[in-house]
């Protein structure tokens, strides 16, 4: 049976999401200024909509949560900052 996930929402201090890993939930956030700074990887200069980016990099967001969550990084919900981002793995 799939588990529902909740969508995406967007608030002042960003966009919450949820991960699973090992069947357990977690509440993530990510800021406008992490969003605003993988939206200048892709080269948009533009003013881009913060959902708009999400979805664009929906899949990378996701994955490096994931990995922070069973990394054991804490925090209720897991911030992700633009400092989140400048792993030298990123491609």
């Amino acid at each position: 049976m799939a588990q529902a996930i909740n969508q995406p929402c967007l608030s002042e201090e960003g966009i919450t999401f949820t991960v699973v890993v090992d069947s357990v939930k977690r509440e993530c956030l990510i800021t406008p200024q992490a969003l605003h700074k993988l939206s200048s990887f892709k080269g948009d200069d533009e003013d881009v909509d913060m959902m708009e980016i999400f979805h664009s990099f929906e899949s990378n967001i996701s994955g490096v949560a994931r990995r922070l969550v069973a990394a054991g990084v804490e925090g209720t919900p897991l911030v992700m900052r633009p400092e989140t981002f400048n792993s030298p793995r990123t491609r």
